[in-house]
Formats: C-alpha cells, sequence, structure tokens
C-alpha cells in the first residue's frame, strides 16, 4: 500500500531544508509520493491547514503547533530542526541587550508607548515576546502589531510605522536591506534553546506509512548537516526558491543562530513543554499538554541515534 501524493507546508524561513529537498531529485525518488510543496505566511495558518485535511506534512513552529494539537489537529512532531531562531531588531537609535548589561527588562522598557511588529498570534515569536511582556508587567505599554508575514514588518520599519520587530535570523537580515537597523535581543538571549521549529507529520501517516517518515527524516537529517556543515553551498540551493534574494543574503541569514540538527534531544523536548504552560497562562489553549500529545521520538531514534548538534 502507497500514499501516491504527499502535502508538505513550509513557511519563508530560509534556514528550513525544505528548500534543499525541493532540489533533490533522489528525494522526489525515494519517497515515491507526489510531492507538492504548500507555501503559508505563518504556523497557525499551517495549523487550519491540517486541521481541514490538506496537508500531510509540515514545516512549522511547536507554539502553533500545540495550539493547534489542542483544537484537535491530528499531528504529532517526529523530528527537530532548529533552535534559537527568534531576534528582536530596532533601529538604531534603540539600544542592544549588550549596551544594557544583558537586561532584557532594560531593552523592552525602550518600547513604551511604542509600536512594535510581531507575526500572527500563536506563532513563536509572537508566543516569546507575549511571554517577556507579560513578565515584566510590559503587555498594557507596548503598541503590538501583529502581522500575516514577517516581511511585512520590515517594510512598516522602513516606512516608519514600526519601530522594532520581532521574528526570524532572515527578518533581521532583510530589513537591514531595507534601512538602518540592528538586532537587540539575539536567538541565544530571546528565550535560550527555544525549539525553532519540528516537523509535523499527519497522525494517519505516522500510523499507516511509517517507511515514508523515516525516508523523509534521513533526507532531512542530510539536509540538515548541510546547513550546518556547509552554509555556502546551502545558501547557493536556498536562494533559487527565494525572490529577490541572492546567496550571500542567505549566508548571512543561516549564519545568525546555526543550530541546525533534526535530533529530539531531552532539552528540546522539555522546552517546547514549557510552552504549553506559556500557552495555557496567555490563554491559547485549554489544557496543558504531556509529551505523547505532541511527540512521536520513535523515528528520530532510529535515524538520529547519535548526541544532538544543537549544542555548537
Amino acid at each position: 500500500m502507497t500514499k501516491n501524493e504527499l502535502r508538505i507546508g513550509h513557511l519563508s524561513t530560509a534556514y528550513h531544508t525544505n528548500f534543499i529537498l525541493m532540489e533533490d531529485s533522489n528525494f522526489r525518488k525515494s519517497m515515491k509520493s507526489k510531492i507538492e510543496w504548500i507555501l503559508f505566511g505563518t504556523g497557525p495558518e499551517m495549523v487550519n491547514s491540517f486541521r481541514d485535511g490538506n496537508l500531510e506534512i509540515g514545516y512549522m513552529g511547536i507554539p502553533p503547533a500545540i495550539v493547534g494539537i489542542d483544537k484537535g489537529a491530528p499531528i504529532k512532531c517526529v523530528a527537530g530542526g532548529h533552535i534559537e531562531g527568534t531576534v528582536m531588531i530596532s533601529n538604531n537609535q534603540y539600544k542592544s541587550i549588550e549596551n544594557l548589561e544583558n537586561d532584557q527588562n532594560a531593552v523592552l522598557t525602550q518600547f513604551v508607548g511604542e509600536n512594535v511588529g510581531v507575526t500572527s498570534k500563536g506563532s513563536i515569536h509572537e508566543v516569546i515576546l507575549s511571554q517577556y511582556l507579560k513578565q515584566y508587567k510590559l503587555e498594557d505599554d507596548v503598541n503590538i502589531y501583529h502581522y500575516s508575514q514577517a516581511e511585512f514588518i520590515a517594510l512598516d520599519m522602513k516606512n516608519g510605522k514600526l519601530v522594532a520587530g520581532v521574528g526570524t535570523p532572515a527578518l533581521a537580515v532583510f530589513t537591514s536591506m531595507l534601512t538602518d537597523s540592528h538586532i537587540i535581543i539575539p536567538p541565544s538571549k530571546f528565550y535560550p534553546y527555544n525549539p525553532s521549529y519540528g516537523i509535523f507529520f499527519r497522525e494517519d501517516i505516522i500510523e499507516d506509512f511509517p517507511e515514508k517518515v523515516k525516508i523523509f527524516l534521513k533526507f532531512h537529517k542530510k539536509a540538515s548537516n548541510l546547513l550546518r556543515e556547509n552554509p555556502k553551498e546551502a545558501a547557493k540551493i536556498i536562494c533559487k526558491h527565494l525572490a529577490f534574494v541572492d546567496d550571500t543574503y542567505v549566508k548571512n541569514v543561516l549564519e545568525i543562530s546555526p543550530k541546525y540538527c533534526i535530533a529530539l534531544s531531552d532539552k528540546f523536548i522539555n522546552t517546547s513543554i514549557e510552552f504549553t504552560q506559556k500557552l495555557y497562562e496567555l490563554g491559547y489553549i485549554s489544557e496543558k499538554k504531556n509529551v505523547d500529545d505532541i511527540f512521536v521520538a520513535d523515528f528520530i531514534q532510529e535515524v538520529h541515534p547519535e548526541p544532538d548538534h544543537y549544542r555548537i
């Protein structure tokens, strides 16, 4: 029995392995299915497509997936992909965390009364930002605007509607091309070790076609190794799928937070479970989730038995 068509959801994020797999003819042959790649603006949009039965596989952040699972999306995370993929950027007039004695509260307090952009509610970047604003009692003092695509944050920073934004390393590089901006909270200091994204499969595919899951993960691992070990070569492949950018741009994105791996390490899983607490406190889910609600680790233990690479 075979699954003749697989629809794979992905984002525009440059450091996800999907762009490398798109160029790999051996991947298509090995999967023995027609592959349809579908671009989404945010993780929450992808979750809705899973819930409607229009996706089999997806690349997305853990928080939107947890929200989706809470609402009945039949998906599980079978592999990791990256950690520490959230940054905060601002116009150059605002100070970075390094210039404020590594005080995150001091960084965020700079934006009292100002407009800050972030991706849609329930996205990993929005959850992290909301959690910190709540922690420092700033949620009513900073004007937060939500965007369906991170690129629009950069455009609104250019035209003066925003003074800062929160998103992926790609947002940081893209914004710096448009206007004078800099990273004020780097990935390693914006919720350290947070799982940037994972690979999600619909549960019926996991149960009925386990060989396809393993094949996918083998190619995902190969592509992840390329991102980590040879970003210059990876950038040449990735930029073929990103309009208006070159391999130098992609390489700069890849190097901001080069913690690429597919393992589901204990810390990756435990930090993901921490997110369920944050999501519950923020009112995004009706009940807390446990490991089995989110993860199926059997496949990754076979495909990636060696120690994880997130610690570089």
